[in-house]
């Protein structure tokens, strides 16, 4: 019996209009998070209809959260708090779900937070984490698969002090900055991220009432507070997603306005499409890609390796092979990052493909066509990237592993439906219907 249901792509259509972009997933995860740190009501806006979304919500409310959905976000409320112990089934699914043990140590002095799960696509340790709380004034033990953070003595609060990352962990800057925020004194984080989403968070406690400055550089300082209040907050636009319909329309070589989209959060993949052969059109609000044969007639391969912003986001390293794999002549990728991120290469290849691997890195011989073929997605991102692959391809394309692509994209069909791609989503009955 098909027990999942597949997309089915019929691939060949050329795009046209505009994609709109939903709110980034990466940073509205941790802003929910953020929300355990003020016992008022914190309204989040532009938040996406994602089942990542939907698991941290649990995660919240089995602390004793309570979360309001409305149809542009959500409202949650951080006053219940009783429960200082995130269930493991929930926190097993959802990586994002270790960003509460930062909050949730400040706010109530005790943390329990299972090592978290989500995408096999390789070791992620949170060894920046723990090493960040513990110079804050924790004790921290991890026994049995889950972290255990503490303060010692009731009624303490953690104390600021300088912490400087080994590497530029996006996770435990977060974690940090909401620790630090409602920490004795003062904290500076050296060697900090710079993606945009820690600047979203930023913005978050600023609104909420802290005291934070230097997000985006590789230097924040946070001068803690007693008490954060409620704030109303908007979520940026998903530069992932954003990316990703820009690939669409290179791939399907059709010419589409992508919005909002922000094009400093993008630049290396903006410019690596220039570099391809594409046309850019930026208007302030949104992003029109020219990729027709008339806007973009001569194209060419480019090499990359992914890179912590600013550099090339390897989120979407998967999605620019599926394009590159259409593009004449040679091109090489080098995932730096995640050391199990080619596993899209195989079906990739099952599709026609010229894609040959050695270790971290894949050489890409673009072929005239690619053809419909059934296919799975390995991971979140590889999934968009048979999406892709499927949209550009001659023939019938079927993706399975489609509870990867709801994580991150919402309303993905739809949104690709009202642009001109012919897809569907086929249920299991559907399946075994055709099938008969």
């Amino acid at each position: 019996m098909i027990a999942n249901p597949v997309l089915e792509i019929i691939g060949g259509q050329q795009l046209s209009g505009q994609l709109q972009v939903s709110g980034a997933k990466n940073s509205a995860l941790v802003l929910m998070a953020a929300c355990l740190l003020s016992r008022d009501t914190i309204r989040l806006r532009n938040v996406p209809a994602l089942t990542d979304i939907a698991a941290m919500g649990q995660v919240l409310t089995s602390l004793g959260g309570r979360i309001v959905q409305h149809a542009d976000g959500l409202e949650l409320n951080g006053e219940g708090i009783n429960n200082s112990t995130a269930p493991y089934e929930l926190v097993n699914s959802l990586r994002a779900s270790f960003f509460c043990i930062g909050p949730l140590l400040a706010r109530t002095g005790l943390a329990k937070v299972p090592l978290p799960g989500g995408c096999q696509i390789g070791s992620r340790p949170v060894v920046e984490h723990v090493r960040g709380l513990k110079a804050l004034g924790a004790q921290v033990s991890i026994e049995h698969g889950v972290v255990t953070a503490a303060l010692p003595g009731r009624g303490r609060r953690l104390k600021g002090c300088r912490i400087h990352l080994d590497c530029p962990s996006v996770g435990a800057t977060e974690t940090l900055m909401m620790a630090a925020a409602l920490a004795e004194g003062e904290t500076v984080i050296d060697n900090a991220a710079l993606e945009p989403e820690v600047s979203d968070l930023a913005g978050l406690l600023l609104a909420m009432g802290a005291r934070v400055r230097g997000a985006g550089t590789p230097t924040i300082t946070i001068v803690g507070v007693e008490r954060l209040h409620g704030a109303d907050y908007a979520v940026i636009p998903d530069r992932i997603e954003a990316g990703t319909f820009l690939l669409a329309a290179a791939i399907t070589r059709s010419d589409l306005r992508v919005a909002p989209l922000i094009p400093e959060h993008l630049g290396a993949v903006l410019t690596k499409l220039e570099e391809v052969g594409f046309l850019l059109r930026h208007d302030g609000v949104g992003t029109t890609i020219l990729a027709s044969q008339r806007h973009a007639p001569l194209l060419r391969g480019v090499d990359l390796r992914t890179q912590p912003f600013p550099g090339f986001p390897t989120d979407l390293q998967a999605p620019f092979m599926s394009l590159l794999t259409t593009v004449p002549g040679s091109s090489m990728i080098t995932e730096s990052i995640f050391e199990n991120r080619l596993q899209h290469v195989a079906e990739l290849q099952r599709m026609g493909a010229d894609i040959r691997t050695q270790g971290n890195t894949a050489v890409v011989e673009g072929v005239a066509r690619l053809s419909g073929a059934p296919v799975k997605g390995t991971d979140l991102r590889a999934s968009a990237a048979m999406v892709l692959a499927g949209l550009a391809a001659d023939g019938t394309t079927t993706v399975r592993g489609l509870d990867y692509l709801d994580r991150g994209y919402a309303q993905l069909e739809q949104k690709l439906s009202g642009v001109g791609a012919r897809l569907q989503r086929l249920s299991a009955q559907s399946q075994l219907l055709a099938a008969n």
